[in-house]
């Protein structure tokens, strides 16, 4: 008789505490994980209770040991990462060894074109990736609402729009979460992540009520390892930012700790709401040439429903987009994302709708934070003379100006 191979569910746990939560869901289904944290993100002291280890980013060998040592066949990748400046890391032969492959999901550019070479990497060396909500489907929002408190008619609209923005979005690989109140669009995630963008709307608004977060995923997404989560945090944050609550797609948002986070929700009388994903539409990547066209074509896509002035993209990747709050705000919120790595080099691009938009102050936060470029679709006397005295390249129309 053949012996049915033993699964052994490893985790690669980032930040968070939706890692531990999923190592309890399994360890009291019977499962015992083996959990790997990377250093930075995680501390031992989290998994108290687990076979845990900790290694550092670079020891990809260690890494790759230590799962298949256990006997790991299915690996769940979950938890929050900050990208590390390479240059810090600590490598093994194992890094070096998969070097070819390290530098192309390096170089893959947006979050979504990263995550898949990362399936892809852990795949090809022999495990089966698979998602939270497939190994803790109890950490899964489902339909309705999830407290007692339900949308309003008003809110429903205010979704519809969000929603309708993240699929606009979705071509560009940015953004899982948009805020909108009465029908404008206060707010649309980048690089710096939901509860940053919470943060932001909180100040700008002055105290003002009403409006919706909707957290929801990019069509064709990868939500094996990258499904969008709400926690306690996030109330926390819609509350500041005087919203009438969150919506999420259904079966596709898990909840971190979720008894907190419900009790926090009923008291600030705030709505989690798991609504239908509706029809699912296909997503079509248009290749485009460089940082610059992706942010024009950007702020084209975004044109009918939102008037954003300026977006920035560095290595093919959206790092912030003005959605009302001035482009000073935007250029000084993207220069503090990381990259992979470090660069002396000037790169990325500052895109706007119109030369005129730009300020000094503008030029020059731009010219700091290390941006090769600024393109626009529309001229303005004077504006380019003053950003290449910055240091800075100037397109407009497609064209050097």
């Amino acid at each position: 008789m053949d012996r049915v191979a033993k699964t052994v569910v490893g985790i690669l746990a980032g930040g968070g505490t939706l890692p531990r939560e999923i190592a309890d869901v399994l360890h009291a289904a019977g499962q015992d994980p083996v959990i790997v944290g990377l250093e930075g993100e995680v501390r031992s002291r989290d998994f108290a209770g687990h076979d845990f280890t900790l290694v550092n980013w670079g020891r990809i060998g260690q890494l790759i040991r230590t799962f298949k040592s256990k006997g790991v066949t299915d690996l769940v990748i979950v938890g929050s990462v900050t990208r590390p400046d390479l240059r810090a890391i600590r490598t093994d032969l194992g890094f070096w060894t998969n070097l070819p492959r390290i530098y192309r999901i390096i170089k893959a550019g947006g979050d979504d074109s990263v995550l898949r070479r990362v399936v892809g990497f852990f795949e090809g060396h022999g495990f089966r990736v698979r998602g939270p909500a497939e190994v803790a489907p109890v950490l899964v929002i489902g339909a309705g609402a999830y407290g007692r408190v339900d949308l309003s008619e008003a809110a429903r609209a205010d979704f519809e729009i969000g929603r309708s923005v993240v699929g606009q979005l979705a071509p560009f690989d940015v953004g899982q979460a948009v805020v909108v109140a009465g029908g404008e669009v206060l707010a649309i995630e980048g690089a710096e992540g939901t509860d940053a963008m919470l943060k932001r709307v909180a100040a700008r608004r002055g105290g003002a009520r009403g409006g919706v977060l909707v957290k929801w995923p990019k069509p064709g997404q990868e939500l094996r390892v990258d499904m969008p989560a709400i926690g306690v945090n996030t109330i926390a944050g819609i509350v500041a930012a005087g919203l009438d609550g969150i919506a999420v797609q259904a079966g596709a948002t898990l909840a971190a700790q979720r008894g907190d986070m419900l009790d926090a929700a009923d008291a600030a009388g705030v709505f989690i709401a798991g609504m239908d994903a509706g029809a699912v539409e296909r997503v079509t990547k248009t290749a485009l040439p460089d940082d610059g066209a992706i942010g024009l074509a950007l702020l084209d896509a975004l044109a009918p429903q939102v008037q954003s002035r300026g977006v920035v993209v560095v290595r093919r990747h959206v790092l912030a987009v003005e959605a009302g709050e001035g482009l000073a705000d935007l250029v000084g919120r993207a220069a503090g994302r990381r990259q992979w790595g470090k660069s002396k080099k000037r790169r990325g691009a500052l895109a706007v709708r119109a030369l005129g938009d730009l300020d000094q102050a503008v030029i020059t936060a731009a010219a700091d934070a290390g941006y090769e470029r600024i393109v626009a679709g529309a001229d303005a006397p004077g504006i380019a003379e003053r950003a290449r005295a910055a240091g800075l390249a100037v397109e407009v129309g497609g064209r050097d100006a």
